[in-house]
């Protein structure tokens, strides 16, 4: 027995999710009262160790507006969750948008009012915002600096990381404009990615773990002007009611 509860010990000992404590998610009043936070967060911390409990002061934070990525919607309303840089709550903003994710939504069943989808249409703003940039050299360099983790388009559609959302599905988000005008300093990025006059040196003693990727503000102006000439991913169809 004690020695059952030593390796336990251990093992929680060695968990980075256990040793860092819960993550906190802020939600609406319905969302709460529906029952779906008690449905779904134990089978996220099941799936991958880091547990996420009910916190109107946390981190995360789900709201029925803009900014966030939306997760799932109710009754026409569709709910966006906020999260930081910190990868555990990347981890969970991951997995919700994931099939696995949205299966565990659409499989709860309220006691009370309506179900609960994870098919909805992403409105994009009917005035995007324009760039100077030339789009052609943008596709050029995203597929040489991008495409090596993200589906740039068709040229490298079976490329990519299965974990990395493509650019269409970025495209379909509606602060897709603030991701990419910022991306380098939204993590992973930071730790390989240089731009010129804007970042600083790496650090000698902590190399970039893969080859860097190094451009100018006109090669990200040119990167700008093409994905927002990139169609937007269709994230489904509108919640029907019968």
């Amino acid at each position: 027995m004690r020695a059952a509860l030593l390796c336990l010990s251990l093992l929680l000992a060695a968990s980075p999710s256990v040793a860092e404590g819960p993550l906190g998610l802020a939600a609406p009043g319905d969302i709460t009262a529906s029952g779906l936070l008690k449905h779904m967060l134990p089978r996220f911390s099941l799936k991958t160790g880091v547990r996420v409990v009910p916190d109107e002061a946390g981190p995360m934070r789900l709201a029925p507006e803009p900014p966030g990525d939306p997760v799932f919607g109710r009754a026409g309303r569709v709910y966006h969750l906020r999260t930081g840089d910190d990868p555990r709550q990347q981890r969970f903003r991951d997995w919700l948008l994931s099939d696995i994710g949205k299966r565990t939504v659409e499989s709860f069943t309220p006691a009370d009012g309506d179900p609960f989808t994870a098919q909805f249409d992403t409105v994009i703003a009917d005035t995007a915002p324009s760039f100077d940039g030339d789009a052609a050299r943008g596709a050029t360099l995203s597929l040489t600096h991008c495409g090596r983790c993200h589906v740039v388009g068709p040229e490298n559609r079976m490329g990519g990381l299965g974990s990395t959302p493509s650019f269409a599905v970025l495209r379909a988000l509606v602060d897709w404009n603030d991701r990419f005008q910022q991306f380098y300093v939204l993590n992973p990025h930071p730790a390989f990615t240089q731009v010129t006059g804007v970042t600083p040196p790496f650090d000698p003693e902590r190399p970039p773990p893969i080859v860097p990727v190094s451009i100018t503000l006109d090669d990200l102006e040119a990167i700008l002007a093409f994905v927002s000439a990139t169609a937007a991913a269709d994230l489904g169809e509108p919640l029907q009611h019968q």
